[in-house]
């Protein structure tokens, strides 16, 4: 079975979880916002990353590892409708679609992004068979990068500090959740995770690097979300403090030293690989491009 076909299966088993066997039994309502949150595509990259991690390390408890692919999956989906409340971006759309709030209201998005979270470690509880340390240090994991002091509660909630410390911001913001994938991965093929920080941090340092470039030069129809947000809601980003070609000679410093920070395990080829594959998709040839002319534009305003 392919790896999307995994994290498929196993996402829609826990949507299904959480929506009850008895449709009377349950508010139907609630249970069309978690599918909206869940369900409505994104390329589930994180859990991808996690059991390429898993099968790298040997994958001998498949069941676990999809299981926390799952709920990472659920993690991440429910950052997402939380970000898109008025009370943070306001964002109308996500994915091409219009956000949970707008679709369904922002009661059932509160509702619906907390109820994703609790279901994320029932997931993980549910797995833990013949491995519950495995499924209590999954747990552990999880969390740490979900809260406070270093998850994405805490990436969140620089955006309200006078002063932001960028890099502290972004292994918070959105590289939590990236480590979360490369240790959770080792760990449910019964590895030591530490071994594997580096390589989620970097990753996921990229992925906000490649996201403020995003999001300075792409429109909302091409991104599927709203253009501008940085700016629009002053928040700190790559490209404000390093200028556009700044932030792109970042973006290709970061995955190199990804590649080179994985560590010795059996599939460390074919990992490698899947992060090259990232980084194409991270810096395609028309932000290149992008970011070639608006610093030529700058440069020419500038004489």
């Amino acid at each position: 079975m392919s790896l999307s076909a995994r994290i498929d299966a196993a996402v829609t088993d826990a949507i299904r979880l959480a929506s009850g066997q008895r449709s009377d039994a349950v508010p139907q309502r609630l249970a069309l916002a978690l599918d909206h949150a869940v369900m409505s595509g994104g390329a589930r990259i994180r859990p991808t990353i996690l059991l390429s991690v898993a099968l790298a390390c040997g994958d001998d408890r498949p069941a676990l590892a999809n299981a926390a692919a799952s709920a990472l999956e659920l993690i991440h989906c429910a950052s997402l409708v939380h970000d898109d409340l008025p009370a943070f971006d306001n964002a109308d759309t996500r994915r091409g679609r219009p956000s949970v709030h707008r679709a369904h209201g922002e009661p059932l998005a509160i509702l619906a992004g907390d109820s994703l979270i609790v279901l994320a470690f029932e997931v993980l509880a549910r797995a833990a068979g013949d491995q519950p340390l495995r499924a209590l240090r999954l747990v552990q994991s999880l969390a740490q990068r979900t809260g406070m002091p270093g998850g994405i509660c805490a990436g969140q909630g620089w955006e309200s500090e006078p002063q932001v410390n960028l890099s502290a911001y972004h292994r918070a913001k959105t590289g939590a959740l990236f480590i979360a994938a490369t240790q959770m991965g080792a760990i449910a093929a019964g590895q030591e995770p530490d071994a594997w920080e580096e390589l989620g941090s970097r990753i996921g340092e990229a992925f906000q690097v490649a996201d403020d470039l995003k999001d300075a030069l792409l429109t909302a129809e091409e991104t599927g979300k709203p253009a501008g947000q940085d700016a629009t809601h002053g928040r700190p980003n790559a490209v404000a403090q390093m200028g556009v070609q700044g932030a792109v000679r970042h973006l290709k410093d970061i995955l190199g030293g990804a590649i080179a920070s994985i560590p010795s395990c059996p599939g460390e080829a074919e990992l490698a690989g899947l992060v090259r594959a990232y980084a194409e998709r991270m810096t395609p040839v028309d932000l290149r491009v992008r970011s070639v002319a608006t610093a030529t534009t700058g440069a020419t305003g500038a004489k």
